[in-house]
């Protein structure tokens, strides 16, 4: 899959220290959408604050990184956010209301893991093709479930995002 392709190779070259669980989460978001991090609002909107209050220093991120094929979910990044005079409050709503208004589509995922091995197989992920299909093989057994991201990957690049739909945030 062409759009797979580009978003891994822009992912890989911003955080090479990625592993195949942030590749999977990625494409997690991607076709899922953040419905699974959004069961209480409220909650949510704490974690938000709190994350922002203990925020530290990482890597040039753009502010908005769309992940989806049609464009619609990107990963907003909280460090160019703020920076550049982001409102909170503004996120957290989109945030939500992308978590209640975001079909995720189950099968996009499947198809989006399906074509790893193939980009092992022809070098364009870090990874052996062996290793990445035994890994995806065991997700797809275990129903695709909800993953956070590899301790290298937060000891790396510190992540701090929300995923939301690009047209229900104000700017």
């Amino acid at each position: 899959m062409k759009f797979v392709n580009q978003l891994l190779q822009q992912h890989v070259t911003r955080y090479p220290a990625l592993q195949l669980v942030d590749i999977y989460k990625l494409l997690y978001q991607a076709a899922l959408g953040p419905g699974h991090a959004v069961s209480d609002p409220a909650a949510a909107l704490k974690r938000l604050h709190d994350e922002v209050s203990n925020i530290q220093s990482g890597p040039q991120d753009p502010i908005d990184d769309v992940i989806s094929p049609d464009g619609r979910l990107a990963r907003i990044h909280l460090r160019p956010f703020l920076s550049a005079g982001g409102d909170i409050a503004d996120l957290h709503q989109a945030f939500v209301d992308t978590a209640a208004g975001y079909t995720p589509t189950p099968g996009k995922l499947e198809k989006f893991c399906a074509c790893l091995g193939g980009l092992a197989e022809t070098g364009n992920i870090p990874f052996e093709k062996t290793t990445v299909v035994k890994f995806f093989d065991d997700i797809a057994r275990s129903g695709y479930p909800v993953m956070r991201h590899s301790d290298d990957y937060r000891l790396a690049y510190r992540p701090a995002y929300r995923v939301v739909a690009v047209d229900l945030l104000k700017r």
